[in-house]
């Protein structure tokens, strides 16, 4: 039997029909979940009741939670009648049910149950998971009855639904659970079993890499810089023009990379070894070695029966022995001494791929360089292997280190990783007022303001000057925090007694634990805290003191927003920060980083250039880090990583960096490109294999650093989910309802990017602070004269298809082609003759252009361009600008103020043109296959609305449409409508932007 159970708390309703014919309802909450039924008491004629009641409701089987589903109804209840009206619905899939911890209450708006029901208002709940087992679950209403059917007049009796109706009842909700594992089961992401293949496979030449271009005319770029289309062969089969040809074999787990051949070599442990020294101690490490590669366990000081639990992987492309030696050998100051070792054939050892069961270890008996056997033995599993090994993530890489030499216990600063960023949340601090504030000069009234502290974050109010010592001052701070919360929020009273000389009339301390949590706008409930002294006073006058200065605060954790920690062009993740306003993913993103080749080399070494990359992608909160392939300009990585999507209008960004820490910690690791890849631009099921170049700008010009060979493919759970998806709001309803302003919002993102930084940066291995502020273009909205001239140059662009039919009238009106100018006569005659004809023609027009455009559709991720950028042709000066320090290190104090000014200043102007282009982009993008999804919609409203305004009369149309325009206020939803939002889902061009 389970413990767990799942607690919802009825808080109340708002605003419900009134429907006893008296203006008032007799409310009362009947709950459903798993078969089990309970309701809250009635309260009597009110229309905005309150409950703030709990239930408890057993689950089942916690394994299928998520296919569950809670309904809340609301019935006027009329006792004298025994009878019962519906006033609403509230229906709640199990996945977005959380824990205690996570629970904030919510106020849902109410359902209809059927299409001719009339219902409003919201209800609030609590929904939570616990396995708390003080906590009893509540009794269920024996007497099965229909939900419909009439309610009995004892107060704590209630009906409940048959087996076979509750049955029909999760029968019908979709389990995209289910779905999502049939899928992946049939795209090969998740397989059951996996094909052996032999060690020394032949492979075909794969067809040479064909380049793709993004825009014609004046954006072509280069053909060095252009995107190149390429098939190669990966554990799935043959990829050609985005399908993949299943080879021979079943396709493997990891099926969007490479197969690569490793020898792993697992150390356990050692018994019964010799001493070495006089002092008949040892201090025993074992070394791996093979050809010139070696792998170096630590040494164990005085242990004759050491464990080390290390697993080394070699890669059988560098191998250039056929031996393996496996040495144990004795820590000492001038030389280590030899123990013994154990050698094993290469041919002699076995394959192994999952999901076969791990090689068991066994003890080997130690040999003299003779190979006589001593005394010791060594424990030991050695195997050949790919990268769908479980052992491969945690081990020692042959490819990631030196030829000479390298140690296990110092590979963590090269290991793949995969990393979870913090929760974020928005703190709101809304300072009400002051009082009793006691200044420490009596015969003045104070000048004071808050200042408010969570770690390295500070802000204060206004300064309020008044003659009181009850200051009042309603201000909203904010401020992000972090879970697991670390800091505390710290507000002192201060008074300026003079210039630059403040004092702290007194301060209080609140952890962020107690503060309340809350995902919509309801009002926060406020608080008196207590001032405390800032220094010590005499304790005998703080026991006659019978009162403390106070401070009115409302504090909330505000759970409603998306805390934007990346550049909202090219966000990985909109989602709320309470779990509770989650909604189920509707794909999986499925990343494949291959192999990179002719990189700049960003190191010398042994007097040759060189470079130690490794690739790190973020997508949401989760980010990924491949293993660091020492000395190589032509890394191989095959690392294959996996997200879940929630929405198709975000970004996955790659970044390669070089690693600076094999060298010293005090190195900052170098970036050498990145590449952005907009979901809403991948068809469902296709891989695309392309290799980008890496782009760089630099203070002499735009650089390629080499090029990242990419796999990925976008699979869709269910894709009426994801159309609906189209039609929803960008960003959650907070945003909407309370929004921050750009000051706000571009204060708050620096401080969430460092919150994350700071918090990545603790990691092992850690991912620096320049890494997550690359990745996450910390710096896009610094005044730059190069993008200017771009976002300019967009605008321009966008707009060139008007200037193109103005000019076109204009030939028209010159009668430059005669026949071209009849037609048009003709045309123009007959629509003011058949004015109802003008829309339909229109929508049938863009219907057959969207149609026509179908054939020239981009069959590629977008990726920068450097044309478009203006990086090609930028003056050496405006670089010089563009790359200078802020503040400028370039001028005197007076103009590096106004310098900074510009620039500030610049830089909203660069960011209000670059939005006007994009809305530009997006009506562009209606009708041009960059998002195959939404283009589909596209083009089927058009066809639909062609017919539509072919039978309706065109008076009517344009009535109806001014009559919707000019409704009145009541009738308008504070969210955007969906057109806006469908149109605000729409790619730009902003992701080929340097």
């Amino acid at each position: 039997m389970s413990n767990l159970k799942l607690g919802v708390d009825v808080v109340g309703a708002h605003n419900l029909l009134p429907k006893d014919g008296h203006g008032s309802s007799s409310a009362i909450v009947e709950l459903h979940f798993d078969n089990q039924k309970f309701r809250t008491t009635i309260k009597e004629k009110d229309l905005n009741p309150v409950w703030n009641e709990s239930f408890y409701f057993n689950i089942s089987d916690p394994s299928n939670l998520h296919n569950l589903t809670l309904d809340a109804y609301i019935y006027n209840d009329v006792k004298s009648a025994h009878s019962r009206s519906f006033l609403g619905k509230v229906s709640l899939h199990g996945t977005s049910f959380v824990p205690h911890s996570d629970s904030v209450v919510l106020h849902y708006p109410l359902e209809k149950r059927g299409v001719f029901s009339r219902v409003r208002g919201e209800l609030g709940l609590r929904v939570y998971t616990t396995d708390d087992p003080s906590i009893k679950s509540s009794t269920p209403i024996p007497a099965p009855e229909d939900i419909q059917s009439h309610a009995q007049p004892v107060q704590n009796s209630l009906p409940s639904k048959s087996k076979s109706e509750a049955r029909h009842t999760f029968h019908h909700l979709p389990n995209s659970n289910h779905q999502y594992q049939q899928h992946n089961s049939a795209a090969g992401v998740v397989p059951n079993h996996v094909t052996k293949y032999g060690v020394d496979e032949m492979k075909s030449e794969p067809p040479p890499p064909q380049i793709v271009r993004m825009y014609s005319g004046s954006s072509a770029q280069p053909v060095d810089y252009s995107l190149k289309e390429t098939s190669p062969f990966l554990g799935g089969g043959q990829v050609v023009g985005g399908r993949v040809i299943r080879s021979d074999r079943t396709a493997s787990t990891y099926d969007l990379v490479e197969r690569m051949q490793f020898l792993f070599v697992s150390v356990v442990k050692a018994r019964d070894l010799p001493a070495m020294d006089i002092t008949g101690s040892l201090d025993p490490y074992v070394e791996a070695r093979i050809g010139n590669y070696k792998g170096i366990t630590k040494h164990i000081e005085k242990q004759q029966n050491p464990a080390w639990n290390v697993v080394f992987a070699f890669s059988k492309e560098r191998m250039q022995a056929s031996v393996l030696e496996v040495r144990v050998k004795d820590k000492d100051l001038l030389k280590d001494d030899f123990v013994g070792l154990v050698r094993f054939d290469l041919n002699e050892v076995p394959t192994r791929v999952p999901p076969d069961s791990p090689l068991a270890p066994q003890w080997y008996r130690l040999e003299d360089k003779k190979g006589e056997k001593i005394k010791g033995e060594l424990m030991l599993a050695v195997w050949i292997g790919t990268q769908a090994d479980e052992a491969f993530p945690d081990a020692w890489h042959s490819d990631a280190a030196t030829a000479i030499d390298s140690s296990a216990a110092a590979s963590t600063l090269i290991r793949s990783k995969v990393y979870q960023a913090p929760r974020l949340w928005y703190v709101r601090v809304n300072v009400v007022e002051a009082q009793d504030l006691v200044p420490t000069e009596k015969n003045r009234f104070p000048d004071v303001y808050v200042k408010a502290q969570i770690g390295n974050q500070v802000t204060k109010t206004k300064n309020m000057h008044a003659r009181t010592f009850n200051p009042m001052w309603n201000e909203d701070l904010l401020f992000v925090a972090a879970e697991p919360f670390e800091d505390h929020l710290i507000l002192t009273v201060e008074d300026r007694v003079g210039p630059g000389k403040d004092e702290i009339l007194g301060r209080v301390i609140i952890p962020l634990s107690i503060v309340e949590k809350r995902a919509d706008d309801r009002t926060i409930h406020s608080r008196w805290f207590n001032l405390e002294k800032p220094v010590a006073v005499d304790v005998d006058q703080l026991k006659k003191d019978k009162f403390s200065s106070k401070l009115h605060l409302r504090l909330c954790l505000d759970g409603g927003y998306h805390v934007l920690d990346e550049s909202t062009h090219y966000s990985s993740d909109l989602r709320p920060t309470a779990k509770q306003l989650w909604k189920p993913p509707i794909g999986v993103l499925e990343l494949g980083v291959l192999n990179a080749v002719g990189l700049h080399p960003m190191k010398t070494r042994d007097g040759k250039g060189t470079s130690d990359t490794y690739c790190v992608a973020k997508y949401g909160h989760k980010w990924i880090r491949t293993r660091t392939i020492v000395d190589n300009l032509f890394p191989k990585y095959n690392e294959q990583y996996t997200w879940e999507v929630f929405d198709p209008a975000t970004v996955l960004t790659v970044g390669v960096f070089d690693n600076s820490q094999l060298g010293g910690p005090n190195g900052k690791d170098l970036k050498i490109g990145k590449v952005r890849i907009r979901i809403s631009t991948l068809e469902t099921g296709r891989v695309y294999t392309h290799s980008y170049p890496l782009l760089v700008l630099h203070p002499s010009g735009v650089k390629k650093m080499g090029e990242l060979h990419l796999a990925i493919r976008f699979s869709c759970t269910s894709l009426v989910n994801m159309m609906y998806i189209y039609s929803r709001p960008l960003l959650p309803k907070m945003h909407y309802v309370r929004p921050f302003t750009i000051m706000q919002l571009d204060m708050l993102r620096h401080q969430a990017v460092n919150i994350v930084a700071a918090r990545l940066g603790r990691a092992e291995p850690p991912l620096r602070k320049e890494v997550v502020e690359y990745m996450s273009d910390v710096d896009s909205h610094l005044w730059s004269m190069r993008r200017s001239k771009a976002n300019f140059s967009r605008l321009m662009s966008v707009f060139s298809g008007l200037f193109a039919i103005g000019k076109w009238f204009g030939d028209i009106c010159l009668w430059k082609n005669p026949i071209t100018t009849v037609l048009v006569h003709v045309l123009f005659i007959m629509l003011v003759c058949f004015p109802e004809l003008i829309l339909p023609t229109v929508f049938l027009y863009m219907f057959l252009i969207g149609i026509w455009n179908f054939r020239y559709r981009p069959k590629f991720p977008p990726h920068m361009n450097i044309k478009i950028s203006h990086a090609e042709g930028a003056h050496p000066d405006e670089l010089d600008e563009e790359f200078d320090t802020f503040p400028t290190s370039k001028s005197p104090d007076l103009v590096r103020m106004r310098y900074d000014r510009l620039r500030s200043v610049a830089g909203r102007i660069q960011t209000v043109v670059g939005d006007i282009a994009t809305q530009g982009e997006r009506l562009q993008s209606l009708l041009s296959w960059r998002d195959p999804r939404a283009t589909a919609l596209s083009v089927t409203f058009c066809l639909v609305a062609a017919i539509v305004l072919y039978v309706t009369p065109f008076q009517v149309v344009a009535g109806l449409a001014g009559i919707y325009a000019m409704r009145h206020p009541r009738f308008r939803y504070r969210l955007p409508s969906v057109p806006v939002n469908f149109f605000r889902r729409l790619p730009a061009r902003t992701d080929c932007m340097l």
